[in-house]
């Protein structure tokens, strides 16, 4: 046995599925292990871009709860996959990175790919080590797991040279303990907190996140909703909100700060419940960055604290009524009608199948959805938690990998599904049951909304030319064909009802271009 195939070893012994993977030669004797072990539990996933790795470890772990593992090359390897580790890092994702670098004995001569990983892998993770023996490799594996494996969700970077992969190692050093998975703590002096202020005549708005938004925990806030001086919002960009069958209906707070800021000075406090201090995505001359003054806020529960207990608990202490199901329906817009944000939503909430996924990336259709998805059966929805593009496709494969046979729907905006297109490849290649809804108006839409907001009323040809892409037209079904998945163009509420009827019944991947 070498350290490569003691650290494939010790992944299936730390219930790691799968080894999303974009390998170069410094990873060749980890891709030898994986290739003479096909019995282990670990499967390794092919990718032809590093944050395509990355956003699908991330998807993959919102659904599933654990972390997957990514095998990237080097710290330019690496690098390409940083943009969806941020997202990851912000939605508290457990991830597992093993990184090759090159030969303990190599790297100190400056060869061309050599580079400051730790610090690369620093500015993402929550856990970084470099191996330095090939016996210890397993144990530094596990280390790594146990670091991403914990209430709150972190990533952690294994930097593995090369030399380490391929020494020889005995047989002692592949004995594993079985790991535990993260037990979630309530705080109690936090919930007396809240419920003093509440029986204090406080008006009281709450954010809610983290496991405050699975089922159990909105039913909890459905209790809550219903006393008076209270409102309940989920945050802005949550990392799994499940919405519909009759679930209380949380709407996600404005992401523009005025708006967010008006809402919140209606009320004496603002609770925190799974969520960090509310601040405003970006600065604009004249609006504070906190949402609320700190004086303001109340935390009911840190992210990874037992949410649901939580809020639970508050409800209980107040006896709050039992949550009343809201009922389901969803009117259908015209069928004849060309395509709109609005009517996009209506037509995919009515279509969504029970418990399947929604992962949204871009605010052409997204909020529009997100608003029509209340009334819909029930299913999950993933957002992006830390604005860096790209994430929307990535994470809807990986969260289809988590559930094998479930449909996953990512409903897409065109220029934000350029930046990790090549995952096309990887859904046609796994065959699964993803279908991707691409919002095609050719332009940047959020951009040219900030140029209004910044006083631009008149878009000349420069600024045109940089928020417009029309020049020429992405070719959405040629593009599709090409990486091996089903294309069709759409243009009309009926036409988009057809094409998710048959995409559904397929059970295959399909790419739906919606033309805005």
């Amino acid at each position: 046995m070498n350290g490569a195939e003691l650290l494939i070893e010790a992944a299936a012994a730390s219930g790691v599925e799968y080894c999303f993977a974009n390998p170069g030669t410094t990873e060749i004797p980890l891709v030898a292990a994986i290739a003479k072990h096909p019995a282990l539990t670990l499967k390794p996933v092919l990718s032809l871009f590093e944050g395509v790795c990355t956003g699908a470890a991330d998807g993959y772990g919102r659904i599933a709860g654990k972390p997957a593992m990514t095998l990237t090359h080097l710290g330019p390897g690496f690098a390409n996959g940083i943009a969806n580790l941020h997202n990851a890092r912000r939605g508290n994702t457990p991830i597992v990175n093993v990184i090759g670098d090159h030969a303990s004995w190599h790297v100190n001569y400056d060869p061309p790919l050599a580079s400051d990983i730790e610090a690369l892998a620093g500015a993402v993770s929550g856990w970084v080590r470099t191996s330095r023996s090939a016996e210890r490799v397993g144990e530094d594996f596990q280390s790594a797991v146990q670091a991403a494996w914990q209430p709150r969700g972190q990533i952690a970077s294994l930097i593995l040279p090369m030399d380490l992969q391929a020494n020889a190692v005995s047989a002692a050093a592949a004995r594993f303990a079985p790991l535990q998975a993260p037990v979630r703590r309530l705080a109690g002096d936090k919930v007396e907190q809240v419920v003093a202020a509440l029986k204090a005549g406080k008006r009281l708005v709450f954010i809610v996140g983290d496991s405050g938004l699975s089922a159990q925990g909105l039913e909890a806030a459905g209790r809550l909703a219903q006393l008076p001086g209270v409102r309940l919002f989920a945050e802005t960009f949550p990392r799994v909100s499940h919405r519909g069958g009759g679930l209380p209906d949380l709407d996600r707070l404005p992401y523009f700060p005025e708006v967010a800021i008006e809402i919140l000075d209606q009320y004496d406090l603002v609770v925190c419940a799974g969520v960090p201090e509310p601040i405003s995505y970006f600065g604009y001359e004249g609006i504070a960055s906190r949402l609320a003054e700190r004086d303001r806020l109340l935390s009911l529960a840190e992210v990874g604290d037992d949410v649901v207990g939580a809020i639970s608990a508050v409800a209980d202490a107040l006896q709050a009524p039992a949550h009343v199901p809201a009922a389901q329906g969803i009117e259908m817009p015209p069928a004849d009608d060309a395509l709109s944000p609005q009517s996009i939503g209506r037509v995919l909430s009515a279509a969504l199948t029970h418990d399947c996924i929604v992962s949204i990336e871009g605010g052409t259709c997204g909020y529009p959805f997100f608003t029509a998805s209340a009334g819909a059966a029930r299913h999950r929805v993933l957002t992006n938690t830390g604005g860096a593009i790209g994430q929307g496709i990535p994470a809807g494969f990986g969260a289809a990998l988590a559930e094998r046979g479930n449909t996953v729907f990512c409903l897409q905006s065109d220029g934000s599904a350029q930046y990790t297109i090549q995952t096309l490849w990887s859904i046609a290649r796994e065959q699964l049951p993803v279908i991707i809804l691409i919002a095609a108006n050719h332009r940047y839409a959020i951009l040219q909304n900030e140029l209004r907001r910044y006083g631009v009323t008149d878009f000349g040809p420069q600024a045109l030319a940089l928020t417009e892409l029309d020049r020429p037209r992405v070719d959405w079904k040629a593009l599709a064909k090409g990486y091996g998945v089903p294309a069709s163009s759409v243009r009309t509420n009926l036409e988009l009802r057809q094409a998710l009827a048959s995409a559904i019944a397929s059970a295959a991947p399909c790419l739906i271009e919606m033309e805005l």
